[in-house]
């Protein structure tokens, strides 16, 4: 089973939508209980970092989601792939999951803020995500903050003035910038991976 965390930070269908397409039943929960049971994990999000973990404080799934991410695979997507990591500075610093090291910050570019729209992926370490995807395949984007993580975490990345992180993995702990439900093939390619992955 694999469930997709519901703390409120909205796209669960759209993600749901994905995994279905792609032949997986995906459960929205926040039971603690039911993440417990589950395979894998997927944490979405859209929004602010400090609202994203004020949510899951409330909901008393920080010290779960940290717990079960030592046992199973957990991909985390745009906001959900920011708070993998140690702190944020969206608004406030503001402590994250501490998932994968390093803090998350404003991109630092001279190009248009938010990053908005399709970019091509640059590969930059070994990762069992991107199997079966082409170099410079395009995914879909949406922010305007990053990770600043060491190079050892990235997988993938992209330009966009600056070099920006576009895939990240500790261990069995993965994040994607970008919207893989939102990337056409590509996409869906790295949640088949992940669906299929085993740690």
């Amino acid at each position: 089973m694999l469930a997709i965390i519901d703390y409120g930070a909205g796209n669960l269908f759209s993600v749901k939508n994905a995994l279905e397409h792609l032949g997986e039943e995906g459960v929205i929960t926040s039971d603690p209980e039911v993440l417990a049971q589950a395979d894998r994990l997927i944490l979405p999000g859209v929004g602010a970092f400090p609202d994203a973990m004020q949510k899951l404080n409330q909901l008393g799934l920080t010290a779960v989601i940290q717990e079960q991410a030592k046992r199973k695979p957990l991909l985390g997507i745009c906001l959900g792939m920011q708070i993998l990591f140690e702190s944020g500075s969206e608004f406030a610093e503001t402590a994250g999951l501490g998932l994968i090291p390093g803090r998350v910050d404003r991109i630092q570019t001279s190009y248009k803020i938010p990053h908005m729209g399709y970019n091509e992926l640059e590969f930059q370490n070994p990762s069992p995500l991107l199997k079966g995807i082409e170099e410079k395949s395009c995914v879909y984007f949406v922010h305007s903050f990053m990770a600043y993580t060491p190079e050892e975490y990235v997988t993938a990345c992209c330009d966009y003035g600056v070099k920006v992180p576009a895939l990240v993995q500790n261990a069995h702990v993965f994040g994607a910038q970008f919207h893989p439900e939102k990337s056409g093939e590509a996409g869906l390619r790295i949640l088949h991976n992940f669906i299929r992955y085993s740690n």
